[in-house]
């Protein structure tokens, strides 16, 4: 990892991030920003399939999704200048592998979600319509891995000792 580390420290973006105080700063604000997008947007329609205001029809919801996917990317961008203006402090922090790992995990269960063909059937769930089984099992997992993405986040600096 420490090729990695190296190359990463020597690039155009790392001297940038560590030579403007600000980019740090702007960069949180804006993975917190992509953090409520996401999870306010997905954690919806995940609390819907799971019964909760079982009076709203699934299909407004979906409009919402390209919100989380905006959230996603924007913490994408953020996340990626975080790790390559100090890549140390993240190759051999647990808590970030952790954090990849659960964000992989989430990746793959929106992948089982469209792939199944589970998506098709849970838009056309009406007001007082009851989710499928394997929708619930979904979103109940989804919620689960992007809480686990935000508690490993905020434990980066208290497990291990890179920051």
């Amino acid at each position: 990892m420490q090729p990695l580390v190296d190359w990463l420290t020597s690039t155009q973006l790392s001297a940038f991030v560590n030579a403007h105080a600000w980019v740090w700063p702007a960069c949180e604000t804006l993975h917190f920003v992509g953090l409520a997008l996401l999870i306010g947007n997905v954690g919806l329609l995940d609390l819907r399939l799971l019964g909760v205001e079982k009076g709203m029809a699934v299909i407004p919801l979906n409009g919402f999704i390209r919100w989380g996917l905006a959230g996603f990317l924007i913490n994408l961008a953020t996340g990626i200048v975080f790790f390559v203006g100090n890549p140390a402090q993240y190759v051999h922090n647990i808590a970030f592998g952790y954090k990849l790992a659960f964000m992989a995990l989430a990746g793959v269960n929106v992948l089982i979600f469209y792939a199944t063909g589970l998506s098709r059937k849970v838009a056309a769930l009406g007001p007082g319509d009851d989710a499928p089984a394997l929708a619930k099992v979904i979103a109940g997992t989804s919620l689960f891995l992007w809480l686990a993405v935000m508690y490993m986040g905020r434990m980066l600096p208290y497990i291990g000792n890179s920051f």
